[in-house]
């Protein structure tokens, strides 16, 4: 073990931790405000919108950078079956997660919009609790 991989394994987790937030968090405050801005205010939709795009998704591909810069710091094939199981379900979901949020971003009905927003949610939850799993030792 070189004397710098706590601190790079401190950094990379860190970063991974801190991207997730924005990703997965950023999406329940949006969907929490989407229904008030609609009834009150829906000329803000649109910057609401804008404005967490600008972030969440460089906090995305960052997840994703330090998700495979930690699944290269892993010997998988001494790793257990569950955790490769795990493993490639948070790798699906992420993906998907990703694919949805696309589809609501780039949709322009109110049901592209919706079942992609609802999808992106949905996968990007199961990949956290997955990535959660597989960090207690699945």
């Amino acid at each position: 073990m070189n004397s710098l991989t706590p601190l790079l394994d401190t950094i990379r987790i860190s970063l991974h931790i801190a991207a997730v937030a924005v990703w997965v968090g950023g999406q329940l405050v949006v969907a929490a405000i989407v229904p008030k801005l609609r009834n009150d205010h829906r000329e803000a939709l649109p910057l609401v919108a804008q404005g967490f795009a600008r972030v969440a998704w460089p906090a995305f591909f960052i997840a994703i950078a330090t998700g495979m810069w930690s699944l290269m710091a892993v010997d998988v094939g001494s790793t257990t079956t569950g955790y490769q199981v795990a493993m490639m379900l948070k790798v699906l979901a992420v993906l998907l997660s990703g694919a949805a949020a696309a589809v609501h971003s780039a949709g322009s009905s109110r049901a592209a919009k919706a079942i992609g927003g609802a999808f992106g949610l949905v996968f990007a939850l199961t990949a956290l609790v997955l990535g959660v799993l597989i960090r207690s030792g699945a």
